[in-house]
């Protein structure tokens, strides 16, 4: 397993990931997997570039309520096993390891169901963990829901100490929800 780069070389394995119902959005799913496959089918090369924007240039970035906001600077690697396997996403602010409230954490990540209870989102939470130090970061924070024990263990297993319990803005349902923060120092 290794995180790539999203490239034409990947992107066919991708598709067929989200033909075959699999999305990294948690929230907006199979709407969200709809929007991407008519992103790539429209420009394909656009698509790719949005998914890395270390300058936050791009558009305003839609929450699950309608609203938007602004952009933060960021980038999604692939997780690869000789097809894709799933995403990790990582965001943050320039000279802060805070965030801003809209968003709930530094990291997010998806395996597709079928190449879950590998180990892929422990080592992809692992290899991107120096990726964020290298942006100066002291820490980064991952969020997930209360019974989301799988995500909790690829988390606790990379070193997250559960920073607290919160209730999610109302633009992300208002429910409960755990941050954990993982020190880079």
């Amino acid at each position: 397993m290794r995180l790539v780069w999203p490239s034409i070389e990947f992107l066919p394995s991708y598709v067929t990931a989200l033909k075959r119902g699999w999305s990294a959005d948690n929230v907006r799913g199979s709407v969200a997997a709809e929007e991407e496959l008519a992103s790539i089918s429209q420009d394909p090369e656009a698509f790719l570039v949005s998914l890395v924007d270390r300058e936050a240039t791009g558009a305003r970035v839609a929450l699950p309520d309608g609203s938007t906001v602004a952009r933060l600077p960021g980038y999604r690697r692939w997780i690869w096993d000789d097809e894709f396997c799933g995403a990790i996403s990582f965001r943050w602010q320039r000279g802060t390891s805070d965030l801003p409230p809209y968003c709930l954490g530094h990291i997010g990540y998806a395996v597709v169901p079928w190449k879950r209870r590998l180990g892929y989102a422990t080592r992809a939470l692992r290899c991107l963990l120096p990726e964020a130090r290298s942006e100066g970061l002291e820490y980064v924070e991952i969020t997930t829901d209360p019974d989301n024990l799988a995500s909790q263990r690829v988390i606790e297993s990379n070193g997250g100490v559960l920073h607290e319990r919160f209730v999610k803005p109302g633009q992300f349902g208002g429910t409960e929800g755990l941050r954990y923060r993982i020190s880079l120092g």
